[in-house]
């Protein structure tokens, strides 16, 4: 039987001496007895799976709003190829899967519904603004709930990776860096091979120079970031592309902006407005009945006030709850 000091004993001898411990961690906010089997990066990946939060992935929108076609990625099916770049990583330059693995499957949980569009949305009318990696630390912080705690109580080590995984931040770890750039492998590569498919793009549409630096099909391209990205990070105290492949990644996500995230081929004017409508709708009506704001978003109102709590709850929603209240709140019956 193998228990925990086992797992932490035997990550001195197999990982790199750059990899995070689980028992170097600086520990949880509020402190917990440790499991008997499990570390607590494991214990962290664990919560993570079993959240509200990380369910209602499977209805928000990756890039295409209400695709018809089963096979188009959600934040979900988005998630776990983001956990199989970042693992695999991991596994190569021997550094600690099972924290890589929880900032992986933890850094979208704050996504709003409608993908790009919805986010977008709620940063316009949200005072502040709105950004989803700071709104999946608030998840994973404030918001989640069990029977036994408020929040997952995780990690710093994980914490620090989700708020971390975009923007200017730099996670403190290095599996909190391998994640950061196993998110853009993977989304960037994903929603190419979704674009193609929908017809919004064709794969000669591509810039040639990048595509004959990172590969011609999906696969070659993942795996030769990730080739390039472990040779080029192998015992440094940072973890990167090499200038080549990242500026040819980088070239390629500033044309995937240009052509398929803001184009309105994929969210088209109709769609746009629906999802401003909808979005903007909700957010002020609840602003206008907080009466109405359920469960522990009404806590949340009690401690922070009521826009934060209201724009808690629908960035929460999934694609699907939010279109159904907006029917219910403001589509009179004769027309449903």
């Amino acid at each position: 039987m193998i228990r925990r000091e086992d797992i932490e004993k035997r990550e001195y001898d197999i990982l790199s001496p750059l990899a995070s411990k689980a028992a170097e961690s600086k520990g949880r906010v509020v402190e917990e007895e440790q499991c008997e089997f499990r570390t607590d990066y494991q214990r962290d990946r664990d919560r993570i799976i079993h959240s509200k939060a990380f369910r209602r992935l499977i209805n928000k929108t990756q890039v295409f709003l209400a695709p018809e076609d089963d096979h188009y990625r959600t934040r979900l099916t988005h998630t776990l190829e983001v956990s199989q770049v970042a693992r695999t990583v991991a596994r190569i330059l021997s550094y600690n899967e099972d924290l890589t693995e929880a900032i992986a499957l933890g850094h979208d949980l704050g996504h709003t519904p409608f993908g790009h569009t919805g986010e977008a949305v709620l940063n316009r009318i949200h005072p502040g603004g709105f950004s989803h990696n700071i709104q999946s630390l608030r998840t994973v912080d404030r918001i989640e709930d069990t029977a036994r705690r408020r929040g997952l109580n995780l990690t710093y080590e994980v914490r620090d990776g989700i708020l971390n995984h975009r923007g200017s931040g730099i996670p403190q770890t290095l599996e909190g860096q391998i994640v950061k750039i196993s998110d853009r492998i993977a989304y960037i590569n994903h929603d190419i091979d979704d674009a193609i498919r929908s017809g919004i793009i064709s794969i000669n549409d591509l810039p040639q120079r990048e595509i004959e630096i990172l590969g011609h099909t999906h696969s070659d391209r993942i795996n030769n970031l990730i080739v390039d990205l472990c040779e080029n990070s192998e015992g440094k105290n940072t973890v990167g592309l090499s200038p080549k492949y990242s500026d040819a990644l980088l070239s390629l996500r500033k044309f995937m902006f240009e052509n398929v995230y803001y184009s309105p081929k994929v969210t088209g004017v109709a769609d746009s407005e629906k999802v401003e409508l909808i979005i903007s709708s909700l957010y002020s009506y609840f602003m206008e009945h907080p009466g109405e704001i359920p469960g522990i978003y009404k806590l949340i109102e009690s401690e922070d006030g009521t826009q934060e709590a209201v724009k808690d709850l629908i960035s929460g929603m999934t694609d699907r709850f939010a279109l159904n209240l907006y029917d219910e709140l403001f589509v009179p019956h004769s027309r449903r």
